[in-house]
Order: structure tokens, then C-alpha cells, then sequence
């Protein structure tokens, strides 16, 4: 198998929570008013434009075959030389609105990337949503919504699903949700009930899919804020759908994608359905030396995250990112 046939034929799929990806002005609407420059975070549009950069050399990087291993055993060609190659879409969470994904796909180090993008506007009070970045070139979008999640008591107002679908090379049907569920804030347990509402407006979401289409590819992904054996995970498992990322792991230390006292856990996950599962080619953390700094406390590594508190740390994200491969039908 030749490079260049290895590349058509391999569709690179990343899941990254951006922590906190706000621009430096005020949403009336929105309770923004610590990502501003007199705000206790001090965001000052030079912090902004060097996260703009730091999130987009991180996508860029994720192109790099950090997989390989698995990657050359499933392919069984001639893999030499293959070593990078631009991811084709991009689930983001903690994306604050349309103007920071303009920047950030037309301004930034994404800028000769040609990528485009869709993404939630919610009720988030917080004002932060999630987006898809998609490459044109390997993904044609036939269409996007956004689907609301059905309140229970209790619960403030959450983001919305990410609904997109469309066609990879050109024939092959692929259809997406972008997701960031509740917080834990308050505790898990007051809380699950609020990341299982999320959890059944996905399900719904799904099975309107597969009674059109038993066979679908989907793919579901983004910050469940839950663990891969948490109740709202089984429910969309007891679907069909298999976390391909539920034993993810780094090349670098990362055991996870986010480290907590010292502790590794994967909040963020990767699901598809049967007909992708089947030609998973592999699913890891993405942890590159760049994105990790010595955990002093506890030992090993953490992700070098952009805040501590309101402490600057001049960093990319909290979370490490997801790479999951797979190869085209035959």
C-alpha cells in the first residue's frame, strides 16, 4: 500500500476539551465577566491570541501517528514514511462562540488549514458551547443542528447536542454529535440526573437515526463529564454504541486525558456505532511532550493546562486530546 493511498484511506477523528476557549469581550447575556481584561482571569487579547495558537497547534499535532503501532498491524503495507497527515474533523468543547472559531480556524496557526465549522449556540450561562471542525477536502457537511437537551428539575441551562452529517470520500455517510454534559458541580450524585438527561436526548437522537438507517455510522463524542462504567455512558452502550476510548492511553505518562489529584480519569470519550466499530483502526490520548509538564506533588506528568485558579500558567488545556483512526469500507 502506498503513502498516498494510506492517507485517503485512514479518517482522523479528534475530541478536545479547549478549557475555557472565551474572547476578551463581554456577552450582555452571558456570565463572562472573568474572561475579560480587568476580570479575575485577566484575559488580556494577547492571552487570547496565544490560546488560539496553543489550541491550534495541538490540532495540528494530532495529525502525527501517535497510533502508529497499532496503525501498521491493522494496515499490514508499506507504512514507512507515514508519519502525519491533517486530522479531518474536530469535536471542540468549552468554545465560547462564533467569533472565536472564525479566529481560530481563519487567523490562527489553523489559518492555511481550510478548515470549516458549525457549532451550538446554548443557554449555557456561562456562554461556552461545542463546535465541529471539519476539512471539506474529506468530509462534504450535508447538514447541522443543534439539539436541545430536555431540562429535569434542578438542572441550569446546559449545552446543546451537536448534530451534524455528512459524506466521507465522497460515499460513506457519517453522522456526528458533538457533546459536553452537566458538570459534576454540587457532587455526582445530585448531579447525575442532569448528564442522564443529556444521555437520553442523545439516545433519542440516535434511534431516530438508525430507524431511517440500521447500519449508520455514528459517531459520538465530547466531555460527558462522567467515566466510562458511569450510568449515563451504559445508557448510550446499551444502544450498541462501543467507547473505543474507554482504555485510552498516552505515550508519554497519560493514562487519561485528565489528571485530578494525582489521579488519571478520561471524562472525555469517543462512542461509535457497530459499523465503525468494525473498522477502528485505533484510539489514544494524545499526550506529546509539549502539552505535559512534571507533576510536582504527585509524581509523573499532568496536562499543562492554561489556568490554575486564577493563576496564568501559559498553557494549552486541562484535558489532553482523543485520537481515534479508522480505515475506509471496502
Amino acid at each position: 500500500m502506498t503513502f498516498s493511498l494510506l492517507l485517503i484511506s485512514v479518517f482522523t477523528f479528534v475530541e478536545l476539551n479547549c478549557e475555557n476557549l472565551f474572547d476578551c469581550r463581554h456577552d450582555s447575556l452571558k456570565n463572562d465577566t472573568e474572561f475579560l481584561p480587568e476580570g479575575s482571569y485577566h484575559w488580556t487579547p494577547y492571552r487570547y491570541w496565544r490560546k488560539l495558537d496553543r489550541i491550534g497547534q495541538t490540532i495540528i499535532a494530532c495529525g502525527e501517528d501517535r497510533c502508529g503501532e497499532d496503525l501498521k498491524d491493522k494496515e499490514k503495507g508499506d507504512s514507512s514514511g507515514w508519519n502525519w497527515k491533517l486530522p479531518d474533523l474536530v469535536a471542540l468543547c468549552e468554545v465560547e462562540n462564533d467569533s472565536v472559531l472564525r479566529d481560530l480556524t481563519k487567523r490562527s496557526l489553523l489559518r492555511n488549514a481550510s478548515y470549516e465549522y458549525v457549532m451550538t449556540q446554548s443557554d449555557d450561562e456561562r456562554g461556552i458551547d461545542v463546535a465541529l471542525l471539519y476539512s471539506p477536502y474529506t468530509f462534504w457537511l450535508l447538514e447541522s443542528r443543534a439539539v436541545s437537551v430536555q431540562r429535569v428539575k434542578g438542572m441550569r441551562p446546559t449545552r446543546d447536542v451537536l448534530y451534524a452529517k455528512g459524506l466521507v470520500w465522497g460515499r460513506d455517510t457519517l453522522h456526528v454529535m458533538a457533546v459536553h454534559f452537566p458538570s459534576r458541580r454540587g457532587g455526582e450524585m445530585l448531579s447525575r440526573p442532569f448528564r442522564m438527561a443529556a444521555a437520553k436526548t442523545v439516545c433519542a437522537l440516535a434511534d431516530s437515526i438508525k430507524a431511517v438507517s440500521p447500519d449508520a455510522n455514528i459517531v459520538i463524542a465530547g466531555d460527558f463529564n462522567d467515566y466510562s462504567k458511569s450510568k449515563s455512558l451504559l445508557m448510550i452502550r446499551n444502544r450498541g454504541f462501543t467507547d473505543v476510548s474507554a482504555d485510552a492511553k498516552g505515550h508519554n505518562g497519560a493514562k487519561g486525558t485528565y489528571r485530578y489529584q494525582g489521579e488519571w480519569g478520561s471524562l472525555d470519550h469517543i462512542l461509535v456505532s457497530p459499523s465503525l466499530a468494525s473498522r477502528m483502526l485505533s484510539c489514544c490520548v494524545y499526550d506529546a511532550p509539549f502539552l505535559l509538564v512534571p507533576d510536582e506533588k504527585y509524581g509523573g506528568v499532568k496536562p499543562r493546562r492554561n489556568y490554575l485558579g486564577p493563576r496564568y500558567m501559559d498553557g494549552f488545556s486541562d484535558h489532553l486530546p482523543l485520537v481515534a483512526k479508522w480505515r475506509q469500507p471496502e
